[in-house]
């Protein structure tokens, strides 16, 4: 059986665009709606999400046969997590809270076997299509991608080491979190935060690495395209329900 191939780390390292959309709301039917929407990738989150493994796993199963390739975002840049999502067959990872060069080596290292780093070894894991991936453990590195989130002034100073670590596919600004660390909490798009984010994704991409970034706002969105990110999020399934719900209900409740 053929290697599981990573559509979105192929995309991103030819230069084309992937446009995504947040999946907060922990379900495989919604996994399963959105992955089928369209879009290149669902970033299926465990961070700010009630969303444990079991919950992944089906996420994963109904992500198979859509558009959209998922990405997942573990609670915190910790090998056991990482290696438990690996072997639940998750190829590509947003981690988070990264501030240096060795946080993020050690993402890196934590996707990889011996001796380039950590991983534990499974021999019949869903990753390997429970054993059937006969050269799985020598090529695995190949179709994982490991994604670095930048949510501090600290990340910010080490950014262009950060970007050089050998195996960071891309490094993801976290407008929310960026914004509360430099004194505007609740405002990511506040006008103080747009330099400050314009300039990262510049640099980024000065290093040779990859941006990406996460807004609602379609006038930022698209103008953090033209900067060069290749990894956008443009909503969030918890916000299109939660304002789409309020509009319908408003409709009827104010006429």
């Amino acid at each position: 059986m053929d290697m599981p191939l990573n559509p979105f780390k192929k995309a991103i390292k030819a230069g084309q665009q992937q446009i995504g959309l947040w999946s907060s709301l922990s379900s495989h039917v919604t996994v399963e709606i959105i992955a089928g929407s369209g879009f290149d990738w669902i970033l299926i989150d465990t961070e700010h999400s009630p969303n444990e493994l079991p919950m992944v796993h089906s996420q994963l199963q109904a992500a198979t046969g859509g558009t959209a390739h998922p990405i997942v975002r573990p609670a915190w840049n910790d090998t056991v997590i990482i290696k438990r999502l690996l072997d639940a067959g998750v190829q590509s990872f947003l981690i988070p809270y990264v501030q240096t060069a060795d946080e993020a080596r050690q993402a890196v290292e934590a996707t990889r076997y011996p001796p380039h780093g950590v991983r534990g070894f499974a021999s019949a894991s869903r990753a390997s299509r429970f054993g059937r991936v006969k050269d799985y453990y020598a090529r695995a590195h190949e179709e994982i991608c490991v994604l670095v989130q930048i949510e501090t002034q600290q990340g910010l100073d080490n950014l262009e080491a950060i970007a050089a670590v050998e195996g960071v596919d891309g490094v993801f600004i976290g407008p929310g979190d960026l914004s509360a660390a430099l004194g505007y909490l609740g405002s990511p798009g506040h006008p103080e935060m747009q330099p400050v984010i314009e300039d990262a994704i510049t640099r980024i991409k000065a290093c040779g690495n990859v941006p990406g970034i996460l807004t609602g706002d379609e006038k930022l969105a698209r103008r953090y395209i033209e900067l060069g990110c290749l990894f956008t999020a443009v909503g969030a399934d918890l916000g299109i329900l939660a304002r789409g719900t309020e509009q319908l209900a408003a409709k009827f409740k104010t006429s």
